[in-house]
């Protein structure tokens, strides 16, 4: 049987018995402003194993404001991500006065896919200017070069082997690679936020999986920061179901009158199961199909902001924001 994919730990976490602890997962929670943090650190084997996951720190920022045109609230969530960025940073033991290589992996021709190099279009490259900076910037900027390598179908060069090279020659403290990522629930579309201190799978989302980006891989910490903007349409029709099968139990009951061995029968059948069966009948039509909300556009240059912010603000911490946006255009 075929699994739902997901990219983010916390949707793994939720599939497991939350009855019990689990042996190698801790998992605590935060709300501020109506904006919840959940962290998952995985510690052991047995918590890899449980969660499908890698060993190691995983962080989700979750807003239903993520995806609105409110400058608090992205500026809020920017500040965030900024924060937990430097924890993963200081985590991973990274150089502060190291170079960081931020990496926008995805294809910019296509617009879900076109966060990473969105981001590093906003990010505050400096590498090539650090020995010419005023005298007032001294001291208070770090390095930082920048990159989108594109996608393998573009290139003919697997985004591996061209990190890999990059890394081999500007040999940076730390590695940061922003992708789009896939979800099991439509909840979570463009409302997420996920860091993680174990790399990154290009691909993996919409089953293109490319060689990972991790410290094994390239011999440096790596960062990974990614939204899910896309999911199979098999999720979206499967969630749509169960919606609205919630939706006529409350607001007209009547019209299920005599249908309850058929509901039973729903509530009896697993995520995976429904998933399976719907995906194998809309397969023949509609093929390997990832859908998108329509406002994607829109959704995803604010979300390179946020996460663009993030970053400088992290790696330039002796400047404001203001500063920072003096000198991105």
């Amino acid at each position: 049987m075929e699994n739902i994919y997901t990219d983010l730990a916390l949707e793994m976490a939720e599939q497991l018995d939350g009855t019990q602890a689990i042996d190698g997962v801790e998992i605590t929670s935060d709300v501020r402003e109506g904006i919840t943090i959940n962290s998952i650190r995985i510690t052991n084997d047995a918590g890899a194993t449980a969660m499908g996951k890698p060993i190691g720190n995983y962080i989700t920022v979750e807003s239903l404001e993520i995806k609105v045109n409110s400058v608090d609230i992205h500026e809020e969530i920017a500040g965030i991500l900024a924060e937990k960025l430097t924890l993963l940073a200081e985590c991973a033991n990274c150089d502060k006065n190291g170079t960081a290589l931020v990496i926008g992996l995805g294809n910019r021709n296509v617009t879900p896919d076109s966060l990473g190099p969105l981001v590093v279009a906003k990010t505050l490259i400096t590498r090539h200017i650090m020995e010419g900076l005023p005298v007032e910037l001294e001291g208070k900027m770090r390095s930082v070069a920048g990159i989108a390598p594109g996608v393998m179908g573009l290139t003919g060069i697997e985004t591996l082997e061209v990190v890999k090279g990059l890394v081999q020659h500007v040999k940076p403290a730390l590695v940061i690679a922003i992708d789009a990522l896939a979800a099991r629930s439509i909840s979570r579309i463009n409302q997420t936020i996920q860091l993680t201190d174990t790399g990154i799978c290009p691909g993996a989302g919409i089953g293109n999986r490319r060689m990972p980006l991790n410290q094994d891989t390239l011999g440096v910490p790596v960062i990974a920061i990614g939204v899910p903007t896309v999911a199979d349409a098999a999720v979206f029709a499967s969630d749509a179901m169960e919606r609205f099968l919630v939706s006529m139990e409350e607001s007209a009951p009547e019209l299920l009158e005599g249908c309850d061995n058929f509901l039973k029968m729903l509530a009896d059948i697993s995520d995976d199961d429904k998933y399976a069966a719907i995906r194998a009948a809309i397969r023949p039509v509609v093929g390997n199909m990832f859908v998108t909300p329509k406002e994607i556009g829109e959704v995803v240059a604010w979300l390179a902001g946020m996460i663009a912010n993030g970053i400088n603000a992290a790696m330039h911490e002796g400047i404001s924001r203001e500063d920072i946006n003096r000198f991105v255009y």
